[in-house]
């Protein structure tokens, strides 16, 4: 939101528009440094008294960094290797996430017929939402244990019980419960909840830990079309970037000449995952999302 500033002539007394909105010794603070700041804040649906009273507030503010920036300076804290390497690391953090928006701003957007289909072929996030009262047990991840575990709930043992067959075992175990709606929980486990009826189990099992799910009981509340779509569609978009992010930094790292130095020459550089970079999230394979996903779900039970 622009903030217009003024200025008074000195000839005929009449406010005329200025791009300065401060001075600080001689050094100027500009509106479009204030519109920036603004930009970056939430004030959709504000008054233009509340915007002239928080373009006033961020003017402050920047004076009161202006003179801090001065006094650094003066100091030559801006010549400390501290300094520097952080500059240089913010330097980069911009410079790649301005190639990624790029990138991304050309992108098409989803169709209306693709968030239609997106809402059709995933009732369990709307038309048959649910809403899951969990309890879980979770051991960490040891040989058998999951395969016993599956017996046991295969079996209809509940929750108490398989608890009690955990501790005469000496198997080390944590509990919880939690109310958890369908598109809290990621994917590949809502799939295999959503086949379940209340008072059922599952086993669900990741690298890190083992995790028994118990549906305690559920109810099915649906999402509103008209409220679902919007949200399918800016996830459908963010989904798009991320892939086509993922893409362009693979053939990126095909094209280049990249060499792993010192400790890191000793990692298989062909198997060494894509680094997360300060913009996006790093390419991964359908399998190992899915792995993924599920510790994310497992965990927010907790």
């Amino acid at each position: 939101m622009a903030v217009s500033l003024v200025a008074c002539g000195q000839k005929d007394d009449k406010k005329v528009a200025t791009q300065v909105a401060a001075k600080v010794g001689d050094e100027e603070i500009s509106v479009h440094q204030i519109n920036q700041v603004l930009n970056s804040a939430k004030t959709s649906g504000a008054t233009p008294q509340a915007v002239q009273a928080m373009s006033r507030e961020v003017l402050e503010k920047l004076i009161d960094q202006q003179l801090a920036i001065e006094q650094s300076n003066e100091k030559k804290l801006n010549r400390s290797p501290e300094v520097v390497a952080q500059i240089e690391s913010a330097k980069r953090e911009i410079l790649a996430r301005a190639y990624i928006q790029q990138l991304v701003s050309g992108l098409p957007k989803p169709t209306q017929e693709e968030i239609k289909q997106y809402y059709t072929e995933h009732p369990q996030l709307f038309s048959e939402r649910r809403v899951f009262n969990l309890q879980e047990l979770i051991v960490p991840a040891q040989a058998g244990i999951a395969e016993q575990l599956g017996t046991l709930v295969n079996a209809g043992k509940p929750m108490e019980e398989i608890a009690n067959w955990l501790k005469a075992h000496d198997v080390k175990y944590s509990g919880g419960g939690a109310t958890r709606a369908a598109e809290q929980i990621p994917m590949e486990l809502l799939n295999r909840l959503q086949k379940l009826k209340d008072g059922q189990s599952l086993v669900a099992q990741t690298p890190q830990a083992i995790t028994l799910i118990h549906i305690v009981a559920s109810k099915t509340v649906p999402a509103d079309e008209a409220d679902s779509l919007p949200r399918i569609a800016q996830f459908l978009s963010n989904q798009r970037a991320s892939e086509a992010v993922a893409a362009n930094m693979k053939a990126l790292r095909k094209s280049a000449k990249i060499e792993y130095m010192g400790e890191f020459a000793k990692t298989d550089a062909a198997a060494a995952p894509t680094p997360a970079s300060a913009v996006s999230a790093p390419a991964v394979s359908a399998e190992d999302q899915k792995r993924a996903d599920l510790e994310k779900g497992v965990a927010g039970l907790k």
